[in-house]
Parts: structure tokens; sequence; C-alpha cells
């Protein structure tokens, strides 16, 4: 097992329809000791039912918008674990009317909420867990999409958060590299999750872009789990500040 005696952080998980869950059981599979955080007491009722099987650390609420909940998260965390192997970041959100129409039209409170969630958020959590994460060295890792790259209908104002948080990642690399904290992005095709049915149109989306790959099929979310595990392992100790594309090759085709 690839990740044997590691200790990794995700935040946050919002159900078993997730892609933070797909990336617990991998990094559990691994061998790594999962702690996990969710955004609310409704959404914490079932992400523990969830977690029960996999020996978790339960590190509670966090409102990533809030430095004063990731700061007692941090707290929390420090009073369960010496050190942190790994910090995975979920979150990610837009008003649903910012993720249809024209993107012109996007409020300046729905960019600014955007903005702070999916990408600020990361920095923040970040800046918290580099005490944990430089004991031994580790890794971050963020989620990402094609939207942050191209112009992708009705992605709109989330496009252009994930292109600031794929900046981040370039940042945060160079930051923290001399740290031995490496930081990277998986951009993930679409997959049938529980933030996916904010889109407008998702299901059009999702079945046009399978034919559209060079693996004529749709990714599944188990296989941005083991992706996670890979760059959370010493198997991937070269590589940071990459995005990394599991898409199923969609990314190479000019469509």
């Amino acid at each position: 097992m690839i990740l044997q005696d590691k200790t990794i952080l995700i935040a946050n998980i919002s159900g078993k329809r997730s892609t933070g869950w797909a990336i617990a059981q991998s990094l559990a599979n691994q061998g790594a000791k999962v702690a996990y955080t969710y955004q609310n007491e409704r959404l914490g009722n079932e992400v523990k039912k969830l977690f029960e099987p996999l020996d978790a650390i339960d590190v509670g609420e966090c409102d990533v918008t809030s430095d004063d909940d990731i700061d007692k998260l941090f707290d929390r965390l420090g009073n369960n674990v010496d050190a942190l192997d790994g910090l995975i970041h979920t979150p990610a959100f837009a008003k649903e009317e910012d993720l249809a129409g024209s993107f012109v039209d996007t409020s300046r409170d729905g960019f600014q909420l955007a903005l702070d969630i999916s990408c600020f958020s990361l920095v923040a959590l970040c800046k918290r867990a580099l005490p944990l994460l430089e004991v031994r060295g580790g890794a971050v890792i963020a989620l990402t999409y094609i939207g942050g790259e191209r112009a992708v209908k009705n992605y709109n104002v989330m496009g252009v958060a994930k292109a600031a948080l794929e900046s981040s990642i370039r940042y945060l690399a160079a930051d923290l590299g001399p740290k031995n904290i490496r930081v990277n992005a998986i951009s993930a095709g679409p997959m049938r999750t529980l933030a996916a049915r904010g889109i407008k149109d998702f299901m059009s989306m999702y079945e046009g872009a399978k034919d559209k790959t060079p693996l004529k099929r749709n990714i599944k979310t188990s296989e941005v789990g083991d992706t996670t595990s890979f760059l959370c392992s010493s198997l991937a100790s070269g590589i940071t500040g990459e995005i990394i594309h599991v898409d199923a090759g969609y990314h190479a085709i000019g469509v």
C-alpha cells in the first residue's frame, strides 16, 4: 500500500456521490489514515455514517469562508495528529443563477462568493495546515475542470474560479516547495456527482463528452480517487505545480 502510515485531510466531504468520498475510499485502500470535515451539521450526519467503516478522524464542521472556522479545524486536528502528509481541497460553489445564461450577467456578490469558496479557501487552508504539513513534507491536491482553461457553456463564473485556482496551484507550489510540500491539481472530466447537478444542461454535457474523448467513455470518480492517492505518495515525489488531466483524454482533442 503506497500510503501506509500517512495521515491525509479531506476538506469538505458533501456525501456519497461526491468526488471527495471517492478520494477518501482510495486513500484508505492505500493505507492512509483519513481525516475529514464537512460544511455543516446537516451534511455531517450522512458523512459520518459513510466514514464509520474507515476508522477515520472526524474533525467536524468547517465553513471555508471563515478564518475562525479554519483555525478551529486545525486546532482540533492538531489534538489528534502530530503531522499531516496530505491536504485534499474539494470545496467549490457558485450561485445557481450564475451557472446558466451569460457570464456577463454574473453578479458582483456571486463572483466574490465563487472565488472565495472555490479558490481562496485553498490558500487559507494551506496557510493553516503548514505547521502540520512541514513536519514530514507532504502533498496538497485540489480539484479543477477544463472550464478553467476553455470557455464551457453554463460553467461561467466557476470557470473563472477554476482558472484562479489553477494559477494558485503554481504560486503555492513555488512557495511551499522549499518545505518539501508538493502542490498539484486534478482536472477531472464530467462526472455524475452532487455538485454537477447545479450546472444547467449538465447531462447533455456529460453524454456529449464521452463520444469526443480518445477513450470513448466518461471517467469514474474512483479514477480521480486513485490519481489522488498516487499524487499523495512517494511515487509522485518529483511532481509539483501540475494540472493533471483525468478526463479520458478530452483535453488533448481539438473540440
